[in-house]
């Protein structure tokens, strides 16, 4: 879920540089609103950020009907900076202990200004702390330096992928014409998840920024910059981890020249005293096939041994990115699908930084999630949610997700499916293999990967799914038991089911079977399930699943879920006095 944000800076010797900040959005997309801000309606509105119902050629993936407005999830709520008690249904272990951090938009105005896409609002950090079956719950805006100044002005002062700020209205005519080409300031609204870094809890989006948090009182401790530390413009905010506690990200880089691909590592924390990103260094390079049109990309996978990063064809074209601002329009002018270019998978040895010289490829296609990747007879397997084309880019705009009606309807039966993909990446190939031969050598998986030269294979994917899964709306927000499973062989995965615009279910896939278990209750909308191993079990699923739900129904509560993980049953729930808008991502922080 992110897109990119590019400006001109001068650079340290006075030439201008060409610096990037992914910034955490999954479509980037802007429209005008009716109860926008004048001024902000004609900067905001862009040739290509249309209305959904005005698209020509709308392809139509489902038949729903009836389907729930959602609205209040995309409203702003007052934060609550004190803890508060919940009321505890049912029963919650008394191994579960700590506190689940989430993170996701929760205001979504300033002032007369309103943001256009979901993914500009300002960051909430939310808290449940669990302890002795009981739970409390708190939460905090960020104090970003984009917040600080949108309240202290009353406006939309900071730019968001999806929306533009508008100029100071105290400025005249020609001063604001004139700062449609000034420098973009990168934002800090770091909106999207929780990072962890030699045992130091940030929140992060995907420009360069991000802010080291307080895990007990949800304050931000310190605004940290990467390019202080490795030559990136940015990094993503889903990093993976090996079991010593060394970190792997991605992150671009820009200059003169266009942009490169950076696989990025940071070590594990040496002493208490080393608390910053010291020693974070990037490990290879990739160069995109076209250096002015570099891939968008919101996550990679990581085996034992090695980093997969897929190259999609989702294309961010760089010079019109960098004059988006100067002709007032969105930065999705600047990105297309291009069907027409193949999916491209890298293979980088963790140890040496090399990259394969193998070229693996396969069907266009677009993916925000990985969900695994193991390494198994040679072969790197490589599980992903994916959809067919990048057409889910320009579905999530506010004016979109707050319809109600038959117009709810038309939106999301034009949302194309996710579902989960198996590839199998053959790590060598035998120069006496003849062309045309399958290297796949794994008996549980029908994935192919057929030689097609001496350097290049072509791979073809396994549905891990059945057709309940379509049925349920595709699934996103994949997790795993990450701390038992992660880079290794592994059976199930969770994550939610996508039966309206946002998630309306919890699902288990049995990646063996393929047999899926569910969970789902009228009215109420899971977000991402967080996985917490039981720490006197065995078993692979042994353990609970924690997922915030939300409704739109006064009648009905706001709870945090804890499910039995192996028999996918309730085992209590939470009910929270407050309102909570539909979040991104989060992690569970053990005591």
């Amino acid at each position: 879920m992110a897109a990119a944000l590019l400006v001109w800076r001068a650079g340290p010797r006075g030439g201008v540089l060409l610096n990037k900040a992914l910034l955490a959005r999954s479509a980037i997309v802007c429209v005008a609103s009716e109860q926008r801000h004048p001024l902000a309606y004609r900067i905001h509105t862009s040739p290509r950020s249309l209305a959904l119902s005005g698209r020509k050629q709308q392809r139509t993936f489902s038949s729903q009907k009836g389907l729930e407005c959602i609205a209040p999830f995309f409203s702003t709520v007052e934060e609550t900076p004190q803890q508060i008690p919940t009321r505890v249904k049912g029963h919650i272990p008394q191994w579960l202990k700590g506190k689940l951090l989430r993170n996701g938009p929760g205001k979504f105005e300033f002032g007369k200004d309103q943001y256009n896409h979901w993914f500009d609002g300002a960051a909430l950090l939310h808290q449940f702390t669990i302890e002795n079956g009981a739970v409390a719950y708190q939460s905090k805006f960020l104090r970003s330096d984009s917040y600080i100044a949108n309240s202290q002005k009353n406006r939309i002062v900071a730019s968001e992928f999806g929306t533009l700020a508008m100029p100071d209205p105290c400025k005249s005519i020609f001063e604001r014409f004139m700062s449609r080409f000034e420098a973009m300031d990168l934002t800090d609204n770091c909106n999207v998840n929780y990072v962890v870094y030699k045992g130091d809890y940030y929140v992060s989006t995907e420009t360069n920024f991000m802010h080291k948090v307080d895990v007990e009182t949800l304050e931000s401790k310190e605004k940290v910059n990467w390019t202080k530390y490795v030559a990136v413009n940015g990094a993503t905010a889903h990093p993976h981890y090996d079991p010593d506690g060394t970190a792997y990200n991605m992150g671009n880089s820009y200059g003169k020249h266009g942009s490169n691909y950076n696989i990025i590592q940071i070590p594990p924390q040496s002493s208490p005293e080393d608390t910053s990103l010291q020693g974070a260094r990037v490990l290879c390079t990739i160069r995109p096939k076209d250096k002015m049109k570099p891939s968008y990309y919101h996550s990679f996978a990581m085996s034992k041994n090695y980093v997969i990063f897929i190259e999609l064809p989702l294309k961010l074209n760089l010079w019109k990115l960098i004059t988006a601002k100067s002709f007032g329009r969105s930065f999705l002018d600047g990105i297309c699908w291009e069907p027409q270019l193949h999916t491209r998978f890298h293979v980088v040895n963790k140890l040496t930084g090399e990259v394969s010289p193998i070229q693996y490829r396969t069907k266009p296609f677009m993916s925000f999630h990985q969900i695994n990747a193991f390494e198994d007879q040679g072969c790197i397997i490589v599980d992903l949610c994916c959809q067919d084309s990048g057409g889910l880019v320009d579905i999530f705009l506010l004016q979109n997700l707050r319809k109600a009606g038959e117009a709810v309807d038309q939106v999301y039966n034009s949302m194309e499916r996710s579902l989960p993909w198996r590839f199998v990446l053959p790590l060598h190939m035998d120069p006496s293999s003849p062309v045309g031969q399958n290297l796949n050598p794994l008996s549980y998986t029908s994935a192919r990967a057929v030689k097609e030269t001496d350097r290049k294979i072509w791979c073809t994917y396994e549905n891990l799914n059945g057709e309940d899964l379509r049925e349920a709306g595709g699934v996103e927000f994949p997790q795993i038991n990450y701390a038992r499973c992660n880079g290794v062989k592994y059976r199930f995965f969770y994550g939610t089911g996508f039966g309206s615009m946002v998630g309306d279910s919890l699902v288990k896939i049995d990646t063996t079977t393929k047999e899926m278990k569910i969970w789902k209750e009228k009215g109420a909308y899971p977000s991402e399930p967080v996985f917490v191993p039981d720490p006197k079990a065995t078993g692979e699923d042994s353990g609970v699943l924690l997922s915030v739900v939300i409704t739109p129904n006064q009648n009905q509560s706001t709870f945090l879920l804890v499910l039995d993980a192996e028999k996918f049953t309730e085992l209590g729930r939470a009910e929270v006095p407050v309102q909570i808008p539909y979040g991104f991502h989060g992690i569970f922080v053990q005591r």
